[in-house]
């Protein structure tokens, strides 16, 4: 699984809006979030806005996409939940262990870690049966905020404030162990083989699969690096939070190392590199009776 995955579930309460600066100082942390918004919480923070913030689709229902199954897929990608903010009614719900939406869904079929944020009001957050129902949740193993004191919607006070940001994040830190020694880091890496080519058809190249890169890559954006991949020739899948640059070329890497290297604060060289290509390429097919000889030029060192 590449990347900090955290599936960011959102319950219905006024607290969701605070839930997209959360979203964003995540993404600062280097973590990649998808969004799990109840039904209720759509009349907060629509769906429109958590795929603006998150740059990733945001599944609502139970019943979309149903070929992908998305509370398995959702709940398998997660390394992390984060419920925030968690209202009486949800933390109800997940403590009973229903599951009649998506995102309570998701928690069932999960076996991640599982940070739960509560904001209410002090009378539901006080009330004998939320006491009980958030020592149900800690007793298997959920992780439940206590929430902040002070002001509320319209004139109330008291605890059941939804807790600040950058509160939220150090535990989620904690409780992750994720090593983000690389945040603020761009790490620029190239990967794959270089093929120089002949004709339409032919080229020089050889047998690198850019496995090593990808892997570099992916070890380095887990924690916390921004990082751009130069990949000559890759037939990998993507990582998400990589920018990934196609080549073909030793003559196009370097274009792009050139542009990438100066704002880079470290360089891995992992692509296999043609050391030399044909002086001339035709443009079409040169037929087998044609051609007794290449003239081979160097490429020139890419740094």
């Amino acid at each position: 699984m590449y990347g900090r995955e955290i599936l960011l579930g959102v319950g219905g309460g006024i607290a969701a809006y605070k839930s997209c600066d959360l979203l964003r100082r995540l993404q600062d942390r280097g973590y990649l979030v998808t969004v799990a918004p109840t039904p209720s919480s759509l009349n907060f923070v629509g769906s429109a806005t958590w795929e603006a913030l998150s740059g990733r689709k945001v599944h609502t229902q139970v019943w979309e996409n149903i070929p992908e199954v998305p509370h398995v897929a959702l709940a398998d990608k997660a390394q992390m939940i984060v419920i925030a903010p968690a209202t009486a009614d949800l933390i109800a719900r997940i403590a009973q262990g229903r599951a009649d939406d998506l995102l309570t869904n998701i928690v069932l079929a999960s076996d991640a870690p599982k940070l739960i944020v509560p904001a209410m009001h002090p009378n539901m957050w006080l009330n004998a049966a939320t006491v009980a129902n958030v020592a149900t949740l800690r007793s298997r193993g959920f992780i439940v905020l206590e929430p902040e004191t002070g002001r509320l919607t319209g004139k109330d006070s008291g605890v059941g404030r939804f807790p600040e940001t950058a509160v939220i994040i150090e535990e989620v830190e904690k409780i992750s162990g994720w090593n983000a020694d690389l945040l603020g880091k761009e790490i620029l890496i190239t990967a794959g083989g270089t093929r120089e080519p002949i004709d339409a058809v032919r080229y020089i190249g050889n047998r690198s699969s850019g496995k090593q890169g990808y892997a570099l890559a992916e070890a380095a954006v887990s924690r916390g690096a921004k990082v751009k991949l130069i990949a000559a020739n890759c037939n990998l899948p993507d990582i998400d939070g990589v920018e990934i640059f196609p080549v073909a070329t030793a003559l196009e890497m370097g274009a792009l190392l050139q542009d990438f290297f100066p704002t880079s604060d470290a360089l891995i060289m992992s692509a296999a590199v043609a050391d030399v290509r044909p002086s001339e390429v035709s443009d079409g097919k040169i037929k087998k009776e044609k051609i007794d000889h290449l003239d081979l030029i160097a490429n020139p060192d890419l740094l």
